[in-house]
């Protein structure tokens, strides 16, 4: 398990970076490194595993060798998970075993590195249908009180599904005519007004050779 290849998944911002080991037949074991640490973190703990399993693990967004996010845009916890799901999707992935690293001793940075640390659990508790074993190396478990579980599962969930399936559909903008474009403007928004709708569009649409 010394030999590793190097993958690219692509997201709206560039793409997410990852490596791998292992047969790609083999069960699939994905691997997520702790704070401010990169998909080397596991290159010495990787030989030391099973054989047979398909190890890959990724750099999240602006780690290693994956693009940063937009330059303005926070990194939230919760965007790491949706990394995480990405990526098992471009896998073609539906249940895997999940190993989080955390940040170990690095509690200078308590708040963010304690959200940081739950990544791989919150995940597991997110899509318990997708995650056969989850491992946590110098990790903590993740728990809510009883009566806000189904409130933050439902949230959650609905969030990164809904952001990932217009991903999916993302086509290129339709270019219309400008009847047919304040035709469409006017159907979305029931409240505007014809005259409303064409002030919009002057700065809202773009004009291109076909419309």
């Amino acid at each position: 398990l010394g030999m590793f290849s190097e993958l690219k998944f692509p997201v709206p911002w560039g793409h997410v970076a990852a490596k791998a080991w292992g047969p790609s037949e083999g069960h699939p074991v994905l691997c997520l490194h702790g704070w401010l640490d990169n998909a080397n973190t596991f290159d010495k703990l990787i030989p030391l595993l099973p054989r047979g399993c398909y190890y890959v693990a990724m750099d999240f967004s602006g780690h290693g060798l994956s693009s940063h996010r937009p330059a303005g845009c926070p990194y939230h916890f919760l965007d790491y998970v949706t990394d995480v799901r990405r990526v098992a999707a471009a896998l073609q992935w539906r249940r895997f075993t999940l190993m989080g690293h955390s940040m170990g001793k690095h509690h200078s940075v308590l708040n963010f590195s304690f959200s940081y640390c739950f990544i791989s659990p919150q995940f597991c508790f997110l899509y318990p249908e997708m995650v056969d074993k989850l491992i946590l190396l110098e990790s903590l478990g993740f728990l809510l009180a009883p009566e806000d579980t189904e409130a933050w599962l439902e949230s959650k969930r609905r969030v990164i599904d809904r952001l990932l399936s217009l991903e999916a559909k993302q086509q290129t903008p339709k270019a219309r005519s400008p009847e047919a474009a304040l035709q469409r403007l006017l159907e979305a928004n029931s409240h505007l007004t014809a005259e409303g709708g064409a002030i919009l569009l002057q700065r809202g649409a773009t004009e291109t050779p076909t419309g």
